[in-house]
C-alpha cells in the first residue's frame, strides 16, 4: 500500500482549520472544497465565472501535485450560495471536466464568507490507480 500524500496550496485556512488541499490515498486524490481565492495575493473575483476559473487552477494545481489531473476527476461537488450563478458557471465546468464527465452534485448552501461565489470540490484517479 502506498503512503498518504498531502497537499498544502499555503491557505491561512488550512493551517487555521486544520485540512490538507488534497491528500492522495493511493487509489484516490480527495481536494477539498476550494474557492476562487488566487492562493498566493489571497484576491478573490467579483464574478461568479472568473472564480471558477480560479477554483479549476487551484484544483489542477493540487492534483497535479499528487500526480493527478482534471483529466481523472470521477466525483465533483458544486456548492453555490445562489443558484442563479450555476448555469453561467456551466461553459467553465465544461472546459475542466468535459473530457472526465464526472459524477457530479450541485448544492445549494452558504458559503464561508459573502464574496465566495462557488466552492468546489473533486474526487480523482490517484496515479497509483490504473
Amino acid at each position: 500500500m502506498n503512503p498518504t500524500t498531502r497537499v498544502c496550496s499555503g491557505s491561512d485556512f488550512e493551517e487555521k482549520i486544520g485540512y490538507s488541499r488534497a491528500v492522495d490515498d493511493g487509489r484516490y486524490v480527495f481536494v477539498s472544497g476550494t474557492t476562487g481565492y488566487d492562493y498566493k495575493s489571497m484576491h478573490i473575483a467579483v464574478s461568479a465565472i472568473e472564480q471558477a476559473e480560479q477554483c479549476f487552477n487551484n484544483i489542477r494545481v493540487a492534483l497535479e501535485e499528487c500526480g493527478s489531473s482534471l483529466e481523472r476527476v470521477v466525483r465533483v461537488r458544486y456548492i453555490f450560495p445562489r443558484r442563479e450563478d450555476f448555469e453561467p458557471c456551466w461553459p467553465v465546468f465544461r472546459k475542466y471536466l468535459g473530457a472526465a464527465k464526472p459524477a457530479a452534485t450541485l448544492i445549494i448552501a452558504s458559503l464561508l464568507d459573502e464574496k465566495m461565489k462557488l466552492e468546489i470540490e473533486v474526487t480523482a484517479l490517484s496515479a497509483n490507480n490504473p
